[in-house]
């Protein structure tokens, strides 16, 4: 999922600070050994990007899930923090914007 909206964000040619990406992952998982389920994943991303760049970010944000494998085989829900210069926007797999 992580690399999936890195690339999604680089394909654009939406410049973000690298160092400072970040995703903090939860899941619910059943099994033993090689053989498990999951059930359920919650990811929230944290992201800057800059001021020229925000309408695409959040497009390639809305996007993202149709083009992750890990979103289309769990229900997953997303939380996203975006950085636009001094503004920060929550996006979240709910609702579009908070």
């Amino acid at each position: 999922m992580y690399g999936t909206l890195a690339g999604a964000l680089s394909g654009r040619k939406i410049r973000f600070d690298r160092q400072s990406y970040t995703a903090t992952v939860d899941g619910r998982i059943a099994g033993v050994g090689k053989t498990i389920r999951i059930y359920s994943i919650a990811v929230h991303y944290d992201l800057t990007v800059p001021p020229e760049s925000r309408e695409g970010a959040e497009r390639a944000l809305r996007v993202h899930p149709s083009g992750c494998p890990a979103h289309q085989s769990v229900k997953v829900a997303s939380q996203v923090t975006l950085h636009v210069g001094d503004e920060v926007v929550t996006l979240n797999s709910e609702s579009e914007t908070e």
